[in-house]
């Protein structure tokens, strides 16, 4: 009986054992076991930054090991939301603000307000626009990452050969067409400027410089169809229209950025994530935007958010806070990658590129307008390309486009 009872013990303690050993291994990961995040993000340049990071971060947490999953940013938004429906999206991945919603909304994101308070993290090292940026119904979703601006970056030596003076705080939007004009020399193959079809980095700078507006009503509507928009809209086509930008096809065919290291453009409008491609090109340099009726740049960041559906909640948590901590930050502003959100470590980054004017970046800041936030983002996005681009090809009049955007995007807002 007593050999019965102990084997009756044995067997309970077996099933036991074998119970506890298959719940672990369909869920979370407890503390001791290594894991493997998958980490999305969309900018290949940022890439030898970011191993930096992963690199210390894996020195702090040997359990946990990091893996980039990099996808282009022409399908990057496509792709998270095929895997959110799927439910396979990395366990940490960047975020930018037009996006946000959308995913939150849609449950594709973890809100981190409760990890947040449990342990205690800071958010005020951050900057209050960045934080409520991506703060959806009360509830925090995303650790800045950091932050960036648009300015006019040129090239030095085909300014000298062209004897025309560098951009400086000075310029306007005649000076910029009058140096467009003297810099294109058709024979090499040089054009002014690229008049891009993009809207954060050329016109949706140029409609605000203009005294227009993008998103009113309180989301509602949109500013498209205004006087201002329009003009704001035929002063960037110009370019293209009088020869001193690239045509639309060509742009289409290369970036500018690709025809701006290769000594193809003078200038181009873009952001401060370019200084990690531009640093090391000694002809490169940066001026503030040039401005209309005021000055206006925009302002955006990015932040890292943490899929809902991730097997790995306390990794992926440990290991956005560190993305979101000084170290990481420092590595971002030494190596010149990009404006880091945690305050009081831009004067570093200021520093990683002295032969670079980036301080243009840093003060755009105080005429800055934040890129628009709004759930229909996606849609609003695709709803200008689709129809700026008929205009920029020369099919309609950049007129008729503005005001069919207009029309388009009022049904799109009222979804």
């Amino acid at each position: 009986m007593k050999k019965s009872i102990g084997f009756l013990m044995l067997l309970i303690t077996m099933m036991v054992l074998a119970a506890c050993g298959s719940s672990s291994s369909g869920g979370e990961k407890k503390a001791g076991e290594n894991v493997t995040l998958k980490y999305g993000m969309w900018n290949k340049d940022q890439v030898p930054a970011v191993e930096k990071i992963i690199e210390n971060f894996e020195k702090e947490n040997p359990t946990i090991k990091v893996e980039i999953e990099l996808t282009p940013r022409e399908q990057y938004f496509q792709k998270l939301e095929t895997a959110a429906n799927g439910g396979a999206m990395p366990d940490v991945f960047w975020m930018n603000g037009p996006n946000v919603a959308r995913f939150a909304n849609g449950k594709a994101l973890l809100p981190l307000t409760d990890l947040i308070e449990k342990d205690k993290f800071e958010m005020s090292n951050y900057p209050e626009t960045l934080t409520s940026l991506y703060t959806i119904n009360d509830d925090i979703y995303g650790v800045p990452k950091d932050f960036d601006t648009t300015g006019l970056f040129y090239n030095k030596k085909i300014f000298d050969e062209a004897g025309v003076p560098y951009p400086d705080e000075t310029w306007t939007w005649e000076d910029l067409k009058e140096a467009a004009v003297k810099l294109t020399n058709k024979e090499k193959g040089i054009h002014g400027i690229a008049a891009d079809l993009k809207n954060q980095g050329s016109y949706y700078d140029l409609i605000w410089q203009n005294g227009g507006e993008i998103i009113t009503d309180n989301g509602k509507s949109t500013g498209f169809a205004e006087l201002e928009a329009i003009e704001a809209l035929e002063y960037w086509y110009s370019f293209i229209d009088e020869g001193l930008s690239p045509t639309y096809a060509q742009l289409t065919e290369t970036w500018s950025t690709d025809m701006f290291m290769s000594g193809k453009l003078a200038m181009t409008f873009d952001g401060s994530w370019r200084v990690a491609v531009f640093k090391d090109n000694p002809d490169l340099d940066v001026a503030p935007l040039p401005q209309g009726k005021e000055r206006a740049v925009t302002i955006h960041g990015l932040a890292n958010v943490i899929s809902a559906k991730t097997k790995n909640q306390d990794a992926a948590w440990k290991f956005v806070q560190y993305l979101g901590s000084a170290d990481a930050a420092q590595v971002f502003a030494e190596t010149g990658t990009v404006i880091p959100a945690y305050n009081g470590l831009q004067d570093a980054w200021l520093e990683a590129v002295p032969t670079m004017n980036l301080k243009a970046f840093i003060d755009a800041v105080e005429y800055s307008r934040p890129l628009p936030n709004i759930e229909q983002t996606s849609a609003l996005w695709a709803s200008e390309t689709n129809i700026l681009k008929r205009a920029w090809s020369g099919e309609i009049s950049v007129e008729k486009a503005a005001k069919e955007l207009a029309a388009e995007a009022e049904g799109i807002l009222k979804k």
